[in-house]
Formats: C-alpha cells, structure tokens, sequence
C-alpha cells in the first residue's frame, strides 16, 4: 500500500513537471518574440506596420508594410479550410459510421500517412502536380492562391480526419440507438444526432487544421508565388506572414531584422484570436 502510494506521488510529479515544462517553453517563445518584436513595430508604428501595403525594406527610407502578407495568409488559409474542413469532416464520418472494416483497414494508415508526410514533400507534389493543373486549367503562372490553398487543403486533411473521427467514435452508441428507436433513418441519425453530439471534437479538429494551415511555410513558398503585393485575385501570386519571414530571415539585419520577428508577433495574435473567435463561436452555438 505505501509502494503504491509512492509511487503514484512520483507519478504526479512527473505529470506535473511535464505540464509546467510546456507552459514554460510556451511563455518563453511569447516573451521572445514580444520583447524582439514590439519595439520594432514601435519604432516603426503600428498602423505603418500592421495596415501599410508596402514591403520595401530595400528602399531609403525602408517601407515595412505587412498588410498584403496578413491579407495573403487570412485568403490562402481560408481556401484552404473551405476545401479541406468539408471534405475531412464527412471523410470522418465515412470511417466512423459507413466504411466497411476491409476497407477502413487501408483507409486509416493512409490517412494516418498523410500526417507524417514532411511539408517538403508536399511542396514538390503541388509544385509538380497542383501548379500545372492550374495553369493548364484557370491560365496564369499555376503558382498562385488558389495552388496554396488546394496544397494547404490537402494537408489538413489528417488533422480533421483524425480528430473528428476519433469526436464521434467518442459519442455514446445509445444516442445513435435512441435516434434509431425513435423512427430515425441511420442517416438522420448520424447527422443531425451523432455529429451534433460530437461538435466540440470536431470544432477542435477545425482549430488545430486552421492552425496547422497558417503556420505552414515551405509547402506555400514552393507554390504561392511569393509577391509581397496585395492580393489580386486567386490565380495571382501571393506572400504570407510565415513565407515572407522564412525568405527573407536569412539576410535580413537591424531593423529588418526585427520587424520578421514582428510579423511573427502578428502572427502569434493572428493564430490567438482565430481560437477566441472559434471558441466564442462553440459556446454560443453549445
């Protein structure tokens, strides 16, 4: 009895240092980028730097003007969730509700694959595949919006999937037996019933695929075109926050230097507000 005891005390530690490591490697990032970033965007001001439409930091004097990267990210992001979050949501529900086990047994690792492919790898799939398909089929250059947010679409998938399946294996089968007994047919069932119950999952898998979308680079800059101008349209090349800091990070000094870290700070807002507003959205609709 005292060896159980000891050992589930040792077990708590372990558990509790384990949750202060990450909120502290969390606030560490923050602090960073705060104390790099908010004096540059002091320096620079915040309306020149968070609503000007001109990225120069060539130029004399230097513009540093991000709206077109927060313009670029908040379009190629919801591209991407306008084909990503429909299509991984009812896939879900496929494997959950409707797949046959023969064939579920090929579509879960496939599906679990797709998570562990590197971003890299799919850039060359979208730089090869998704770019001529869009040249070819809407003209332009094919390295545009509407690329990036097919590719981003594309890698989001694993994440919804993942979670919303797991959502709605999580619901009680009562409540699906219930709608059953009560005239339902297994569709209405399984819409109007099972996923209602499941929402805060899947809502959860929305946040995390939303997040996975605007914090990725490589993949974008390989098919985005990378113009930091104000977006033009979805077959016109475009630069988000992420790309324009990975591209230019390398070279970049002084003032320059920190005003890549301030992106990051806008983007670190950016991600914070878009989990408020859903979460916002998930009380009010609970």
């Amino acid at each position: 009895m005292f060896m159980t005891k000891y050992k589930e005390s040792i077990m708590k530690a372990v558990f509790f240092t384990a949750a202060c490591i990450s909120i502290l490697a969390v606030a560490l990032i923050c602090l960073f980028l705060f104390i790099n970033g908010v004096p540059a965007i002091a320096k620079i001001g915040i309306f020149d730097f968070v609503l000007g439409t001109t990225w120069k930091p060539a130029n004399t004097p230097p513009s540093f003007g991000i709206m077109p990267m927060i313009v670029g990210s908040i379009c190629v992001t919801a591209g991407a969730a306008l084909f990503g979050i429909p299509t991984g949501v009812l896939t879900a529900v496929f494997m959950a509700a409707y797949s046959p086990k023969r064939i579920y047994r090929i579509l879960k690792p496939a599906v679990n694959l797709l998570a562990g492919i590197p971003s890299i790898v799919y850039g060359f799939f979208g730089l090869v595949v998704i770019v001529p398909f869009v040249r070819e089929t809407f003209g332009g250059t094919g390295s545009s919006m509407l690329a990036a947010s097919i590719l981003l679409g594309i890698m989001i998938l694993p994440t919804i999937i993942g979670v919303s399946e797991s959502a709605i294996r999580a619901v009680p089968q009562s409540y699906y037996e219930g709608a059953l007994a009560l005239g339902a047919s297994h569709e209405r069932s399984i819409f109007f019933v099972m996923l209602p119950a499941a929402k805060s999952g899947i809502m959860a898998a929305v946040v995390l695929g939303i997040g996975r979308a605007i914090g990725e680079t490589m993949a974008v800059i390989m098919v985005a075109g990378n113009q930091a101008r104000m977006p033009a349209g979805f077959l016109k090349g475009v630069r988000t926050l992420t790309a324009n800091i990975i591209i230019e990070m390398g070279y970049a000094a002084e003032l320059h230097r920190e005003a890549l870290i301030g992106t990051g700070v806008v983007l670190l807002v950016f991600i914070l507000v878009i989990n408020l507003l859903l979460s916002v959205f998930k009380r009010r609709t609970g």
